[in-house]
């Protein structure tokens, strides 16, 4: 499992529910534009259309630069994610129910497929965020000293 990109800031702003995995319906210059690693999660997000399917907004896959004059799309369209209808059920209640948010966590490869990790979060308050910083430096610190005893 070869991964490509990861949403570091979603740990950040967010506290990580439940994880899904779900296929994602590319085109053929993009799959070549994530094979070289090319890819940015930060901003992006999920959300349920009226019609039941998923999709992820403001994902940037830069345009591939071998493609040449066919490959005109927008590099930060709407994608849409392949999951089963009962998981999509089951996450379009949580998120009008708890007020909780989908949020893409990672993007790999999967054998020959490129699958996305999603989460269902609750967000941060500034002093959760705060708290985790301080956590994060604790942390950080005690492996310091550990590694220099």
């Amino acid at each position: 499992m070869k991964q490509i990109a990861y949403n570091r800031s979603a740990g950040f702003e967010y506290f990580i529910e439940e994880k899904f995995e779900a296929g994602i319906a590319l085109e053929g210059a993009e799959v070549k534009a994530l094979r070289q690693g090319k890819c940015n999660l930060k901003d992006s997000f999920c959300y349920i259309d009226g019609a039941g399917e998923v999709y992820i907004k403001n994902m940037h896959i830069p345009l591939y630069d071998k493609s040449g004059a066919f490959n005109t799309r927008d590099s930060k369209r709407d994608r849409k994610l392949l999951m089963h209808r009962r998981e999509i059920d089951r996450i379009a209640g949580k998120i009008n129910a708890k007020g909780m948010t989908l949020v893409p966590i990672s993007l790999y490869f999967k054998e020959n497929l490129i699958k996305a990790e999603v989460a269902l979060c609750r967000g941060k308050q500034n002093f959760d965020k705060k708290q985790s910083i301080k956590e994060r430096d604790i942390r950080r610190e005690t492996d310091r000293q550990l590694k220099n005893y």
